[in-house]
Parts: structure tokens; sequence; C-alpha cells
């Protein structure tokens, strides 16, 4: 039995690693051997070189059928499809239906060519790292002109010429080319920052060589959390402060009337407490009286039995 070759990481793993200790020095040969097991992975085991890629991988217009999950094309806002395989480099089973689609992911899909991207107008951030794609982005502007976000990395751009054409992406202000050929040159950021002077990142970094921040999406999250946990508590609060005013008890501080009102209910407490002591008082009076009158009773029969 031939036992597969470990599945790699993807390239936004490594990069994510070789980031967190000085991505841009990431030794060649390190990545030369984790592409080599990438590939021999996708080739299927014991093939060779010459092998096609795309072993064991689900095809894109099935994994688009699949991520939909009976939903209508034009209800996705996100649709990630990573790892799947491509129809010969051309991109399958997309059409305009997909309006709203903000997210789109295509991580290692075998892509060479855009020309079969459909009109996505409402689409942010494009993920493609990790394809063939070596020129072709003029359709993006085309076909995705509110991009905000777009990752290359790991493709065949090796021209400053090939990547001119996103100065018509107005919006873009995250470019990823990291472990492309055209960032090879020593002068490759400044030359890209001055090519595309819209765009604030660079592979993860500004002008000034300071790292993004993180998405802002769970913070927001959080934020609407907390909102949501403040309403309640003040809806709480406001329906104990109306059961307050409803018993007659201030939500504030305790006013004169009330005080009056605790100390007539004090007064009136009192006064049961002494009539209750007086009646009982009477009482045993009353017992005693009956019990002398009683006993004279008694003494008076004994007389006239004695007569």
């Amino acid at each position: 039995m031939i036992n597969a070759a470990p599945r790699p990481m993807s390239t936004r793993d490594v990069e994510g690693q070789a980031r967190g200790g000085g991505g841009r020095d990431l030794n060649r040969n390190q990545w030369a051997d984790w592409s080599e097991r990438r590939d021999q992975w996708e080739r299927g085991p014991g093939a060779g070189a010459g092998a096609v890629k795309g072993w064991g991988k689900m095809e894109m217009k099935k994994r688009i059928k699949l991520e939909l999950r009976n939903r209508n094309p034009g209800e996705v806002a996100e649709l990630v499809i990573d790892n799947c395989r491509s129809n010969e480099g051309e991109i399958d089973g997309f059409d305009d239906g997909f309006k709203e689609l903000e997210y789109l992911s295509m991580i290692n899909v075998g892509l060479k060519s855009l020309a079969k991207l459909p009109n996505l107008h409402k689409l942010l951030k494009l993920e493609l790292s990790d394809n063939s794609i070596s020129g072709g982005l003029e359709l993006l502007t085309e076909k995705c002109p509110n991009l905000v976000y777009l990752n290359l990395s790991s493709n065949k751009i090796k021209d400053y010429s090939t990547v001119e054409p996103l100065k018509n992406l107005t919006h873009l202000k995250s470019l990823d080319l990291y472990n492309c050929d055209i960032s090879n040159p020593s002068d490759y950021r400044e030359s890209i920052f001055k090519l595309l002077p819209h765009i604030t990142y660079l592979d993860g970094f500004d002008r000034d060589d300071q790292e993004a921040p993180e998405s802002d999406e769970e913070g927001e999250d959080d934020d609407d959390e907390a909102g949501a946990a403040e309403e309640y508590y003040d809806e709480e609060l406001d329906d104990e402060e109306e059961e307050e005013e409803e018993d007659g008890e201030p939500p504030g501080e305790v006013g004169l009337s009330y005080l009056l009102k605790e100390e007539i209910q004090d007064d009136d407490d009192d006064d049961d407490y002494v009539h209750e002591g007086e009646e009982e008082e009477a009482d045993e009076q009353e017992d005693a009286a009956t019990q002398g009158q009683k006993r004279k009773r008694e003494a008076e029969d004994e007389g006239e039995d004695d007569e």
C-alpha cells in the first residue's frame, strides 16, 4: 500500500509563520522545499514531476454547488472554494448571479487566467494566492471595480507592467504579491508604492514597514454584543423603576412624603400593639372578677347548708 504524501500547509499558513519571524527574509530553500511537497501532494502518490496537478481535488463547478448548500447565488456574501480544481486553468461554475458576493477565496485551485471571472461589483476581498496567474489583471478593474483587498501571493507575476492596471482599482488598499518573482528586486516595495500610490499595505506592511492591523470584524461583533447587552440592561432597569413607581416607592432618593408615610405606618403598628396589650389586660381583669364572684357564691351556699 502506497501512502500519500502528507498534505502541506497553504501559503497563507506559511506566510503567517514566516512573517512572525521576519517573513521577507524567509530562506528560499525553505520555500522551494515547501512548494515541492505541495506539488507532490497534488500530483498524487508515486507520481513523477511530469504528472498533472489536481489529484484528489474536487472540480470547481461541483465545489461551488456544494458550498451553495441549496442557496440562491444571489443570497451568498462569502464563498470559499480553496483547493479545488479549475477547468484547465480557467474559472468554472461561476456566473453573474453572485451579485451580493463580497468575499471570494480561490486559493490553490490551479488558476492561470481570470478571463471567466464573472461581474462581481460588490466584491471587496479576493484571495488568489497559490495559483499560476501571470497576467490579465486589467480584467479585475472591469469585473471587480470595488476591490479593497487583493492577494496574489505565490503566483507567476514577474513585471511591474503586469500590476500597473491595478491603479484603476481606486478603492484598493491592500495588495499582496509575496513570493512572486516581481518581489525579488531590492527596490520592489518602493517601486510598487510609487506605481500604485493609492494602496496602503503591500504584503501586509505599509510604507513605514508597519504591519497591517488584524481584521476589525471581531471587535465589531463584540461591540454589537456589548451594545445589545447594554440595551437589555437599560430595559430591565426601566422595568424595575416602573414597578417601583407602581408600588409607590420612589425610583431615586427617598422623599419627605415617603418618610412621613413610613412614620405613619410605624405609629399605626405601635397603636395596634398597645391596643392588643390593653385588650389582654382587660380580659385578665374580667376573668379575675368572674373567679371572685364564683367564690362568693360558693361561700354563701356553704352558710345556708350550715343553718
